[in-house]
C-alpha cells in the first residue's frame, strides 16, 4: 500500500472532505426524511424443540407432541448502541433519531469473518455500568443534532474510554447537524487532545482488509475513489474515539437506492473498514485496559538538585503518547548507570528558554506536527550550544517520521540525519548491544534486521540528534502494543539507557 506523506495527505485530505464529505443541506421548509429510519432490526430468529405434553387428567390418551419456543444462551455483547434516550436535550425532548440496521449486518459480517460469537445491545447512559469490560465498544449513529451531555456525563464517559473503551460516532448520510454537534461533544470530551484524521499505515485500514481507496457517493452522483478517512482522538497509540463523517452505509445498499442529501460510502469498502476497525479493537483491549493505569513520577514535585529530569517537547501533534514509557526507562537508568535520576518528567515547550535547562530533551508522536519559525530558531540554538534531542517515533507510525524528517531538516538544514554505524560509541556502554530483538511487525517487513537501527546527527564530531524510526518508547512502556514497529521491551530498555548515557557523557 502505498503511503502518502503527511504533508501530502493533509492537503489531500482537505480537498476531499471539502468536495466529498460536506453534505447537501436540506431547506428549512422542506425536512429531511432519511430513508434508512424505516428499515426495521431483523427478527431474532426463533427455534422451537419438541416435547411431551399430557392432557388433564383423568383423560386416558397416549402423550400428545406440542412445540414450544427454546430461549437460546445469548453470545457476549461486545457493541452498545447509545440511543440517548434517557438524555434530555435543551427543549426538554429527549427524542434521538437513529437506526440499528448498519451495527447489525456489520455484526454479522464480522462475525463470520473474523470467527467470534458477539453482538450489539442498545443501551443508555443510565443503564449502562460504564466498565469496558461489558461493553468494549460503545456506537453512535444518527442524522439529527446530538444532544447536550453534561458535564457529569462527559466525565464518566472519558474515564470510560481511559479505562479501555471506544467510542465510534458515525455521521448518518453525512448529514451536517449531526456531524457539526459531534465534533463539538468531542471536543468537550478531550479538549486537550486534538480530534484529527487518520493516517494512511493506520492498522484500522490493514488490519483484516488492505484498504487504500475507497468508493463514496454523494446524491445521485457517480462514486468517487478517495483515500479511506476516519478521524480519531488519540489514548496513547490507540484510536479511543473514532469519528466518521461519511456515512458507513453497512446496512444501505447505496448502489442501488441513492440518498438525495446524503454523503455515503460504498456498502462493500464500508463493510471492509468497519471488520477492520472491530479486529483493531479486540487486538488493542488488552493493551487499552493496561495504558489507562497512570504511573506517576513520585519525585514530580522536588527541586531537580542536578539530577538527570527529562524535558519533553510539546509540539502541535500527539506529543505525549507514550507516558508510562519514561518511568520504566528512568528507573533501568538508575538502575544500570551511575546517573543520578529524578523520577521526574517537564512539559518543555520551545516558546522560550526554558529548554536551555535541559542537557537533553526527548520528543515523540504518532502524528504530523510542525514546528513554529521561532521554534525551530530555539532549537536550531539548543543544538548548536551543546544541546541534545533524542527523538523517537512512537509505535514507528510513519506520519511523524516524516514530520520529524522534515522539520529538523528546518532546524539543521546543513545536517543530514543518518545511520548509526555498528561500532557507534553509542551502542558500547553501558550495554554492548550488537543484536536486538523487534516487534512483529518489524520482523514481518524486514525479516533480516537484527542489528539495532538508530539514526543521528552529528555535529563536530558529537551526536546531537538520536532518532528512533523504530520505537523505543512503545517498548519502554512494556505495554505489548500489537501494531507497533518497535523494539521488544528488554532491548527498547537497553538501548535507551544507552542512547541517554551517551547523551549526557559525550
Amino acid at each position: 500500500m502505498r503511503i502518502a506523506t503527511p504533508r501530502r495527505w493533509r492537503r489531500l485530505a482537505v480537498v476531499l472532505v471539502g468536495a466529498w464529505v460536506v453534505a447537501v443541506a436540506a431547506p428549512a421548509a422542506e425536512p429531511w426524511s432519511n430513508p434508512k429510519a424505516g428499515r426495521p432490526p431483523r427478527a431474532k430468529p426463533q427455534r422451537r424443540s419438541g416435547g411431551e405434553s399430557f392432557p388433564p387428567l383423568p383423560l386416558p390418551a397416549t402423550p400428545l407432541r406440542r412445540t414450544e419456543r427454546k430461549r437460546q444462551p445469548a453470545p457476549p455483547a461486545l457493541v452498545g448502541m447509545i440511543d440517548f434516550s434517557d438524555v434530555t436535550g435543551p427543549g426538554g425532548d429527549s427524542a434521538f433519531a437513529t437506526t440499528q440496521i448498519d451495527i447489525e449486518r456489520l455484526m454479522a459480517v464480522a462475525n463470520k469473518q473474523l470467527a467470534i460469537h458477539y453482538r450489539y445491545v442498545p443501551t443508555s447512559l443510565s443503564t449502562f455500568s460504564w466498565d469496558p469490560a461489558e461493553l468494549p465498544l460503545l456506537y453512535v449513529t444518527g442524522w439529527t443534532p446530538m444532544p447536550e451531555l453534561s458535564d457529569a456525563l462527559l466525565t464518566r464517559l472519558r474515564r470510560y474510554l481511559y479505562d479501555g473503551g471506544t467510542l465510534v460516532v458515525h455521521a448518518q448520510c453525512g448529514r451536517q447537524a449531526f456531524r457539526d454537534s459531534a465534533r463539538r461533544q468531542i471536543a468537550r470530551l478531550f479538549p486537550k487532545r486534538p480530534l484529527a484524521a487518520i493516517d494512511t499505515d493506520s492498522p484500522l485500514f490493514a488490519a483484516v482488509h488492505p484498504i487504500d481507496k475507497m468508493r463514496v457517493r454523494k446524491n445521485h452522483e457517480p462514486f468517487k475513489a478517495i483515500p479511506p478517512y476516519l478521524e480519531a482522538v488519540y489514548l496513547g497509540s490507540r484510536p479511543a474515539v473514532i469519528y466518521s463523517p461519511i456515512d458507513l452505509n453497512c446496512g444501505w445498499d447505496v448502489v442501488n437506492h441513492p440518498i438525495e442529501g446524503g454523503t455515503l460510502y460504498h456498502q462493500a469498502d464500508a463493510t471492509r473498514l468497519g471488520v477492520n476497525l472491530i479486529s483493531v479493537m479486540l487486538a488493542n483491549f488488552e493493551y487499552a485496559r493496561a495504558w489507562g493505569i497512570e504511573k506517576r513520577y513520585h519525585q514530580q514535585d522536588d527541586d531537580a538538585r542536578d539530577r538527570l529530569v527529562v524535558g519533553q517537547l510539546v509540539h502541535d501533534g500527539d506529543w505525549d503518547p507514550t507516558p508510562h514509557g519514561l518511568v520504566n526507562l528512568l528507573k533501568a537508568i538508575d538502575a544500570q548507570t551511575t546517573v543520578n535520576v529524578q523520577f521526574k518528567r517537564d512539559a518543555v515547550t520551545l516558546a522560550g528558554a526554558e529548554a536551555f535547562s535541559y542537557p537533553v530533551l526527548y520528543v515523540t508522536g504518532l502524528r504530523d506536527f510542525t514546528l513554529a519559525d521561532d521554534e525551530v530558531a530555539t532549537l536550531r540554538k539548543y543544538l548548536t550550544n551543546g544541546g541534545v534531542l533524542i527523538a523517537d517515533a512512537a509505535a514507528g507510525r510513519k506520519a511523524f517520521d516524516a514530520a520529524f524528517r522534515r522539520e529538523i531538516k528546518r532546524v539543521l538544514p546543513d545536517a543530514d540525519l543518518a545511520v548509526l554505524p555498528a561500532d557507534s560509541p553509542l551502542y558500547q556502554m553501558p550495554f554492548s548491544i550488537r543484536h536486538v530483538a523487534y516487534s512483529e511487525l518489524v520482523r514481518s517487513e524486514k525479516p533480516n534486521l537484527r542489528a539495532p537501527y538508530l539514526e543521528g546527527i552529528e555535529l563536530d564530531g558529537q551526536l546531537v540528534v538520536i532518532y528512533a524510526p523504530l520505537s523505543l518508547s512503545t517498548g519502554w512502556e512494556q505495554l505489548n502494543y500489537p501494531f507497533a514497529r518497535s523494539y521488544q521491551s528488554p532491548d527498547a530498555l537497553r538501548v535507551g539507557v544507552n542512547a541517554f548515557t551517551y547523551a549526557l557523557t559525550h
